[in-house]
């Protein structure tokens, strides 16, 4: 059935985004804010905002039963949950199929099976989808140690229940194990209140890789290319690009197959990305996990393809059938996002919230920006520091570097501090032009050269 009003339970650009999504298809918009987001984008662009509780997030984006209160009170028949806070929350899902509203992604069951990192690995391997190797559950340190021994150093010892490196971390002897186990299941049991732990060989020349998938939940599933996320801070993604252009086409075919295979096993329903590394010594993908909601970094996708990724979202939970095949979506040109962040590179990433004064993004063929902040703004202390994200886009990657060096020497934001002072440097050193790097070039060859330059 055809949605008629949604309520848009994130906030930022992610947002905003749903909103005006939304409007192009008719769709009237309730935004649920805070009180630290009513004078936000998202809130002057929606049909009509209801402020649903003080800045923490506990006591409003992350309070499932008083959204979907609020989205029965409103008269929303569905509600977008966008990414972070609630997306992969089966309970939200749950609590919206009890009250009759659609929720606009995977099903709660999908969400479950995939959100255990462990049983998402056993759903991946019964796909022929291919693993790096490692464990199984792992009980205490004393476990940790023999199976590191067993798989040979180095490891990486992660969260079941984990995202975002929170629960992770690399040992490279059973010193580092013994040191590092509890504290990081101590670690996830408090952010995801599972304190489950397994272990991988540690692949240490390897891009991390993604593939945007989306299934009508019939079985029936297509991807829209994939996107190449290799340079990271601690886990968290800094730039990401589409295609990948390190990648052989070969090996680019088996990533999509096996991504495809593996989503088409559980009739998938709406957005999702299935991660990857790519071992570059071996040639090798092995399967990491499945982000069972739209990402930060959709748009590099949807501007290599040209399709409107936000809107299949609301399509196909309104009951649409994907109406294309694979064939139909070639992946043209290369794009490449950057994350601005409220953060000050020089000071340890410190948050950097305040008002804006001066917010001049550059304009021109290209370049898109996707933000829901604007000159005047008041950037809020209590959330994620992100910004916006500025994406390029040209024929080739070469061309695509060139364009984003110039877009962010002309990006100007004043009243607070960002990272566009990191962001240049990334985009011109001869590392990523000439695209020589892996996950750990960041914070192992370009971070220590970034911070000589301080002045």
């Amino acid at each position: 059935m055809p949605i008629r009003r949604v309520l848009s339970i994130n906030r930022g650009e992610i947002a905003a985004r749903v909103v005006k999504a939304a409007h192009a298809l008719g769709i009237e918009a309730v935004q649920a804010v805070s009180q630290a987001d009513r004078e936000s984008r998202a809130a002057q662009l929606a049909d009509r905002v209801v402020v649903i509780g003080p800045p923490p997030s506990r006591q409003s984006y992350l309070d499932a039963q008083l959204l979907v209160h609020t989205a029965l009170q409103t008269g929303c028949d569905a509600l977008h949950p966008g990414y972070g806070f609630l997306s992969e929350r089966e309970h939200l899902a749950r609590l919206c199929a009890e009250h009759g509203i659609t929720f606009i992604g995977p099903a709660a069951e999908t969400i479950a099976a995939l959100g255990d990192k462990l049983q998402a690995k056993a759903i991946a391997e019964a796909a022929g989808v291919p693993l790096v190797p490692g464990t199984a559950q792992l009980a205490q340190a004393e476990d940790a140690v023999a199976a590191a021994e067993s798989l040979g150093y180095p490891v990486l010892i992660k969260a079941s229940a984990g995202g975002g490196g929170r629960g992770m971390f690399i040992a490279r002897n059973r010193e580092d194990v013994q040191a590092g186990f509890d504290k990081a299941s101590n670690e996830a049991r408090e952010a995801f209140g599972d304190g489950t732990m397994y272990m991988e060989r540690y692949v240490e020349n390897a891009r991390h890789v993604e593939v945007q998938v989306f299934g009508d939940g019939t079985g029936k599933v297509i991807h829209f290319g994939e996107r190449d996320c290799s340079i990271q801070r601690r886990y968290q993604k800094v730039f990401e690009e589409a295609p990948c252009a390190a990648m052989p086409d070969a090996l680019r075919a088996q990533l999509h197959r096996s991504a495809v295979d593996l989503v088409a096993s559980l009739k998938y329903r709406n957005a999702g990305t299935v991660e990857f590394l790519y071992d570059m010594d071996r040639q090798a993908i092995y399967f990491i996990e499945v982000n069972a909601r739209i990402q930060v970094e959709h748009p590099a996708s949807e501007q290599v393809t040209g399709h409107d990724l936000v809107r299949l979202q609301f399509e196909i939970a309104g009951g649409e059938p994907l109406r294309w095949i694979q064939d139909q979506i070639p992946v043209r040109r290369h794009a490449i996002e950057v994350r601005l962040n409220a953060e000050d590179p020089y000071r340890q990433f410190q948050p950097s919230p305040g008002r804006i004064t001066r917010w001049s993004p550059p304009q021109g063929a290209g370049i898109r920006l996707d933000s829901h902040c604007y000159e005047r703004y008041l950037v809020p202390p209590y959330y994620d520091s992100m910004v916006g994200k500025l994406i390029i886009t040209a024929h080739d990657r070469e061309s695509c570097v060139l364009r984003l060096q110039e877009a962010l020497a002309r990006f100007e934001v004043e009243g607070l501090t960002t990272n566009l002072p990191l962001l240049r440097f990334i985009a011109s050193h001869p590392d990523f032009v000439a695209n020589q790097l892996n996950t750990r070039w960041l914070e192992q060859v370009l971070l220590p050269a970034f911070e000589a330059t301080r002045e």
